[in-house]
């Protein structure tokens, strides 16, 4: 077999090998025979590279005209939906999510830097009249300098994407470090930038662990910005490293999402929709429908549904377009996912429908392949309701009524994404108001963000950012308030014009 290629930081515009001399391997998760490649296990040494360069870059980069940076983003995105799907296979192979998945990761990273390609001749501020006479008002957005961004591993090009076009957008510049089981996604989007014509420095990846890359990253007192999407037990610490230099801190944390189906619901869309939102990407989404709260009444004919077509999933390698189900990203993962499978198991009342533990034999034993599973008769006071599990499982809740289900979604530390499956349009519009969350759906799963329409959540989910859209903007630019005075005399507001 062919030796696996071994890939190089990007700092400074060179591709270059950490000073360490040590890699890592970018393994397969539904074949671990399957080395992808090798990357650079970098350290402080590395990350202190990257900010120096990415530092001297700001100098320049911040004075280009924001429409040319924008021109660039766009041949970005032009040369991204070009290779889609060599990047779409690229993905699947590293990150183990089906090919129609993964196709549409690339092609969120394509409609993301199209989008903000377009804010290099949009992004407004504000001109609004003064209260003194010959004077002139107006806002402006102003650059934070270097950004410091940790992406996660579940959708490796869509969520650097959300991150880095923003930022580069507003005249930042950026160091990236990758999830260590996913680098080759963020390699794809890096050299499509380095390829279209970004300066030298503007981009900047280090790869490694969190503990070696990561951390040194956001306590440098030279990043103004951290962006960071994982884990709420991460996202503290991020959080805290970020607090003393009072520097731009973005958290985009965990979720335990709730699909509530109403007695007047269309139930066969209901179980599609519920079957997509807790098993696509094999459950390791942020928006997972990760609890099935549904009326007493359709319960039993919910249930007896959902349980068949979740017992029909094809699992396997994603690469075969038949696959509807791939693997957990990793041992460590599918480790978690079969041990809260058996909390579940051992919760008092709780009952499981199907699945329930790993797959194996033949295909199976090569990757980290978990069964989809479904536990019915959940309460609130269970952890498999109330634990984000980050896998191929769910719960199925019974509610006595509308309230009762209110009550139940909202029954949890997190506010990311909750929907209503209902004929009712007063019921979906009272849902939409009394759901605490950042997403809300109505006759739709708990996925399905589109790039124009912010994201984030509420709780512990978050910490008040949101991503895509023009609300990105806000994560990676300070605004600037400008008067200027043309009466050539000196005017006190407030108090001149008593």
């Amino acid at each position: 077999m062919a030796r696996p290629k071994v890939y190089n930081n990007f700092i400074n515009g060179k591709w270059v090998k950490s000073h360490t001399g040590e890699t890592f391997e970018n393994i397969n998760p539904a074949d671990k025979t399957d080395v992808i490649g090798k990357f650079q296990k970098s350290d402080a040494r590395d990350v202190d590279d990257a900010i120096s360069a990415a530092a001297e870059a700001f100098k320049k980069w911040r004075l280009v005209p924001a429409p040319k940076r924008g021109e660039i983003l766009y041949r970005v995105a032009q040369r991204l939906w070009k290779d889609k799907e060599q990047h779409s296979r690229d993905m699947t192979r590293e990150m183990g999510k089906v090919l129609a998945e993964t196709r549409g990761d690339v092609q969120e990273a394509i409609d993301m830097t199209f989008y903000m390609a377009g804010e290099g001749r949009r992004s407004f501020g504000q001109t609004t009249p003064s209260e003194m006479n010959n004077k002139f008002c107006m806002s402006v957005r102003q650059p934070l300098g270097v950004c410091g961004m940790i992406t996660p591993w579940n959708f490796p090009m869509a969520i650097p994407s959300w991150k880095m076009t923003p930022a580069l957008m507003m005249g930042n510049t950026v160091v990236i470090k990758p999830a260590t089981d996913t680098p080759l996604s963020v390699y794809n989007l890096i050299k499509a930038m380095e390829d279209e014509g970004m300066p030298a420095g503007v981009v900047n990846m280090v790869t490694g662990s969190g503990g070696s890359v990561g951390s040194p990253l956001m306590h440098d007192k030279r990043v103004g910005c951290v962006s960071f999407t994982g884990s709420t037990e991460i996202g503290r610490k991020v959080s805290a490293a970020c607090a003393p230099d009072f520097k731009h801190c973005h958290l985009e944390m965990g979720g335990k999402n709730c699909i509530i189906v109403m007695d007047d619901a269309n139930i066969d869309l209901a179980v599609d929709g519920s079957l997509w939102g807790a098993f696509g990407t094999t459950g390791q989404r942020c928006t997972a429908s990760s609890r099935i709260i549904l009326h007493k009444k359709i319960y039993a004919k919910f249930a007896r549904k959902f349980v068949a077509r979740a017992k029909a999933l094809k699992v396997g390698n994603g690469l075969n377009e038949k696959i509807q189900m791939g693997p957990a990203i990793n041992e460590e993962q599918m480790n978690t996912v079969l041990e809260y499978m058996r909390i579940g198991k051992e919760e008092d009342g709780a009952k499981l429908l199907c699945g329930g533990g790993r797959l194996k034999g033949g295909k199976y034993n090569k990757g980290w392949f978990t069964q989809p599973t479904i536990f019915g008769d959940v309460t609130r006071k269970m952890r498999i309701f109330q634990e984000e599990i980050f896998g191929s499982v769910t719960d199925l809740i019974p509610a006595r009524s509308y309230d009762h289900a209110i009550a139940l979604a909202n029954d949890c530390a997190y506010g990311l994404s909750a929907a209503i499956y209902t004929s009712n349009v007063n019921r979906a519009f009272a849902a939409m108001r009394d759901v605490y969350t950042g997403i809300f759906y109505v006759n739709a799963p708990t996925i399905g963000a589109e790039t124009h329409m912010p994201f984030g959540g509420t709780k512990h989910t978050g910490n008040g950012h949101r991503e895509a859209c023009t609300q990105a903007l806000d994560v990676f630019s300070e605004w600037k308030s400008v008067y200027v005075d043309f009466s050539n005399t000196i005017q006190r507001p407030q108090i001149d014009n008593q």
